[in-house]
């Protein structure tokens, strides 16, 4: 008799706010036969908050080759395995890509259960255009690799999205405006929890606010894509807005009704008769 082979449940945890996980996501981590996860010490942390005891294995970069195969191995002996990350969706930036691919090649069942993701949260409250996006993940820690990557992306319409830890951000920063030009950009960051952020800037002015303040948390950055030849970078987010993210920022008020008024293409005049309407 053939034994029947197992199922690898791709398992979205939260990004910060442990409400976020969806109802079928915990009933799915009750009824696995073990858990994978990226760091078991974080994810033991996630079970114990609702209750939850399961056996569990690390599965990540470093050891994801090993790892992999002794989670296939226990799918192929009818074994179902819940693929958990430290936050977000499995696979996506994470070396669970890896043990996808693998199940594909051995024909293991594979369920994607829908959830939590700092990418699209991001992108959904920044105020730049959805219809089109291109996710680029984190980009290199090699310079050159870095602005490789940047300069092929330079030319894409679409709204850009990264991933970025603190301690890289402000050469980040410097490699976009240097290679993408100035641009506006929301940087999100401690997304769905006490001390979530959107800091709405162009890039130059993203680089001045880092300079004085010190980058905390994880960020996503959503980058403006690049408009047609001839086309003048009009900002979609309303005037009133854009204005008074220059001035929380700590520009002057003068010189942040310029910008304000150049975001959207209009005068200095104009963007001032518009602001002072009641």
């Amino acid at each position: 008799m053939t034994q029947q082979v197992g199922t690898l449940y791709l398992c979205p945890t939260p990004i910060g706010n442990l409400d976020d996980i969806t109802v079928r996501v915990l009933e799915t981590l009750k009824v696995v036969d073990l858990v994978a996860a990226e760091d078991t010490r974080r994810s033991l942390q996630l079970l114990n908050h609702f209750d939850i005891k399961k056996p569990m294995i690390s599965y990540f970069e470093h050891n994801k080759r090993q790892r992999g195969m002794e989670i296939l191995t226990h799918l192929q002996q009818g074994e179902s395995v819940a693929l958990v990350t430290d936050a977000g969706m499995p696979a996506i930036s994470d070396p669970g890509e890896d043990l996808v691919k693998l199940c594909i090649e051995q024909q293991v069942p594979i369920v994607p259960l829908p959830g939590p993701n700092a990418a699209l949260t991001a992108l959904i409250a920044s105020g730049l255009p959805t219809g089109r996006f291109s996710f680029q993940g984190f980009l290199s820690m090699n310079k050159k690799n870095r602005r490789e990557h940047l300069n092929a992306v330079s030319h894409y319409a679409d709204t850009l999205i990264f991933y970025e830890a603190p301690h890289k951000l402000k050469s980040t920063l410097q490699d976009l405006l240097d290679c993408l030009g100035n641009r506006n950009i929301v940087l999100c960051r401690e997304l769905t929890k006490k001390f979530e952020e959107f800091i709405r800037l162009d890039l130059e002015h993203a680089i001045t606010y880092y300079e004085e303040h010190t980058p905390k948390g994880e960020f996503v950055l959503i980058v403006q894509g690049a408009a047609e030849e001839g086309t003048p970078v009009v900002c979609e987010l309303p005037l009133e807005e854009i204005y008074q993210n220059y001035l929380d920022s700590g520009i002057p008020y003068k010189e942040a009704l310029k910008m304000a008024a150049k975001e959207k293409g209009l005068s200095k005049r104009d963007a001032y008769d518009i602001l002072k309407k009641p």
